[in-house]
């Protein structure tokens, strides 16, 4: 306990059964703490325009961008992240890939160091729309 408050724990887990993960982890333990769920993230831009129609990459950027800025609204960031769900318009593996290059060299690279699933789907909410992400952080108790 620091300043009356219990300390979070978060613990990423690789069972030796398991495959080795290529950048997260199988599991996440998360003891005491605060949830904090983001609604699914878009390439939207503060206007609630689509940015990058047809760019999987520059969608991934601005989903990043808004990422960051939910999480910071919370009081988290991307080290906060327990577990991150990623969907992608495409049936092409490469798409895929180009996603979560771009996802684990931003600013919020932490985030996909969690438990993270990454789908290829057909379609999503916004017309044009090919990127959203899924993100769940935890924050010590007390914290907000």
């Amino acid at each position: 306990m620091v300043d009356g408050q219990s300390s979070l724990v978060i613990q990423r887990v690789d069972p030796p059964s398991l495959h080795r993960p290529p950048g997260y982890h199988h599991v996440t333990i998360v003891q005491p703490g605060i949830t904090v769920h983001l609604a699914g993230q878009c390439p939207l831009d503060e206007q609630g325009e689509l940015v990058g129609g047809g760019d999987v990459v520059a969608q991934a950027e601005q989903v990043a961008r808004n990422i960051e800025t939910a999480l910071a609204a919370a009081g988290a960031t991307s080290s906060d992240v327990v577990r991150a769900v990623i969907y992608v318009v495409s049936h092409e593996r490469d798409s895929l890939a180009d996603v979560w290059s771009s996802l684990t060299s931003s600013p919020i690279a932490n985030s996909f160091t969690a438990a993270a699933t990454l789908l290829g789907v057909a379609q999503l909410g916004f017309a044009g729309q090919l990127v959203e992400v899924d993100i769940t952080a935890a924050l010590p108790a007390g914290v907000t």
